[in-house]
Formats: C-alpha cells, sequence, structure tokens
C-alpha cells in the first residue's frame, strides 16, 4: 500500500461526499489539502475491528466490504461501499478502536484523511464537526432502515416460497383429516359400506358382515394418513425455527444500530458540544468586543 500527494482534487468532488456537502469554498480548500490518496489492490483488509482509529476514507474509484463478527464467529455485512462514499468515520471522531472491519474487493483509490488533521480542521471550524455528525446519522438510518427491510419478511410467504408439491398436498391433507368435514364423511361412508353389504345387495355382497375388506381399507387409510400429518407436522417445525432465525436477524440488526446511536450520542454529548459551545462563545466575545469599547468611548 503506497501512500502519496494526490492530484488535484476539484471542490464540486469534495462536496459530492455527504460528509462535506455544505462546505464553504475556504473550508473545501483546507480539507482538499490535507487529503493523501492510496491505492490498494482488490483482497487487501484496510483495517480490523480492534485496531486503532487514525484515518477515515473516501472512496474514488471501488469497492470496500464493512463487515463484523459476531459472537459464532460469523462475518454479517454491514454495508458495501462504492465511490462517493466514506467509512472510518466513528473511530476518527472518538478515538476508539475500530469497531468493525473493512476489506477491499475491487481495485480501490481512496482519499485519507488522518484524524490529527481532521481534528486541526475542525477547530478552526465548527461547521465542519457538526456536518459530519449530520451526515453520520443520516447513513446510519440508511443502512438501518436497509438492513431491516432485508430480515423483515412475512414467515408465511417465506415457507411458501420453499414448499413444494408434496410438502403443498401433505398440508392439504391433514387439514382436511383434521376437520369436521373429514368426520362427517367418514361416518357416512361407513353407514352406506354397511347398507350395501347387509341389505341391498343381499347374498351377492362383497364384504359380509363382520365387514373384514372394510377393516383392510381402514387400516390402509389410517396407515398412510398418519405419515402424512407428520409431514405437516414437520414443516410446521420448519415453520417455527425460521420464524425464530428471522427474528433473531432483527434482533441483532437492531441492537448493532442502536449500540452505534448509542456510541456517537455519547461522543456528541462529551466530546463534540461542549468543544464546540466553547468556540462560539469565543468568537461571539470577540464580535462584541469591538462594539462594547466603541460605546464606551462615545458615552459622555
Amino acid at each position: 500500500m503506497s501512500t502519496q500527494r494526490p492530484p488535484e482534487m476539484t471542490l464540486e468532488a469534495i462536496r459530492s461526499v455527504p460528509l462535506f456537502a455544505s462546505l464553504d469554498d475556504e473550508a473545501a480548500r483546507e480539507l482538499r489539502d490535507l487529503l493523501r490518496t492510496c491505492e490498494i489492490s482488490a483482497g487487501a483488509v484496510l483495517f480490523c475491528s480492534g485496531d486503532d482509529g487514525d484515518a477515515m476514507y473516501l472512496i474514488e474509484s471501488g469497492r470496500v466490504r464493512i463487515t463484523i463478527t459476531d459472537e459464532d464467529q460469523k462475518e454479517i455485512t454491514l454495508a458495501e461501499l462504492a465511490q462517493g462514499d466514506f467509512f472510518g468515520e466513528m473511530a476518527i471522531i472518538d478515538g476508539k478502536p475500530r469497531s468493525a472491519n473493512a476489506k477491499v474487493i475491487e481495485d480501490a483509490r481512496l482519499k485519507v484523511l488522518s484524524r490529527e488533521d481532521l481534528l486541526n480542521l475542525t477547530r478552526n471550524n465548527p461547521k465542519v464537526a457538526l456536518e459530519m455528525l449530520s451526515a453520520t446519522f443520516a447513513r446510519l438510518r440508511h443502512i438501518g432502515e436497509l438492513l431491516q427491510q432485508r430480515v423483515s419478511r412475512n414467515v408465511n410467504e417465506e415457507q411458501a416460497k420453499r414448499s413444494t408439491l408434496a410438502d403443498r398436498s401433505a398440508d392439504l391433507v391433514a387439514e382436511f383429516g383434521g376437520s369436521w368435514k373429514y368426520i362427517g364423511a367418514f361416518m357416512v361412508f361407513l353407514l352406506v359400506w354397511v347398507l350395501i353389504n347387509s341389505w341391498l345387495l343381499g347374498e351377492r355382497t362383497i364384504d359380509a358382515f363382520p365387514y373384514v375388506f372394510l377393516n383392510l381399507v381402514l387400516a390402509v387409510v389410517a396407515s398412510l394418513q398418519a405419515p402424512i400429518i407428520m409431514m405437516s407436522q414437520n414443516r410446521q417445525s420448519s415453520k417455527d425455527r425460521l420464524r425464530a432465525d428471522l427474528d433473531f436477524q432483527i434482533n441483532l440488526k437492531n441492537e448493532l444500530a442502536l449500540t452505534e446511536v448509542l456510541r456517537r450520542l455519547d461522543v456528541l454529548e462529551s466530546e463534540r458540544l461542549p468543544q464546540l459551545f466553547a468556540q462560539q462563545d469565543e468568537k461571539i466575545e470577540k464580535f462584541s468586543a469591538p462594539s462594547s469599547i466603541t460605546s464606551g468611548l462615545s458615552a459622555p
């Protein structure tokens, strides 16, 4: 990975990044002078969870995947970023270790802004810090909504997509076999069978009392009905597991979103706001001082 002075970057290109969209020309030029160019090949890991958060990145070209690893050591993709996106802003704001992993999945050209340079810039221009926080929260809400849409699915519709013709047939048979329609039809069938073989056919009956052939038919029906009902019950168990899995994914995404919101709110409350208010007070005092001196001199 090589770092060098970047070619001149236009102010419009800087403002195309939501993080710096509202910067004026002077602030944008200051930021442009602080950026460094970094060209990285696909497959390279930019940083891992727990690394020092000493820089943020703006993507000029290529793609970067942001992931985390849960307690079961499963990799969860939070976002895939492309040209115009930015990442690494959380660690550069609070100075704490990285909370996610970043890997280049397509040859990328990145603009790198170090934490020290960013802090110097925000001290001189508090508006940059406010715009950064606003853009970060907006992106967090967007990612939360996107992930929620990906995992919030109707269990019945999802199960219907996975079911085969045999599964649907088993459900229909089990549904009919556990209804009053089946009981009524079964009683009518028995009554008709007895009437036909006892009275209507007389001596030409095919199943005389005690109806041995009827017992055989009932045994075959019962032997087939039992596994079909078990198949339907197994599908219900699979549906319950699917519902539990979707609930887990939703809870996991919400937990991640809430954790990041609380962390950023803590940084905003404990670090950035006091500094911003102090800088604003200093500017107000500077602007009000000459007017007070002038009014004192003009007084008789």
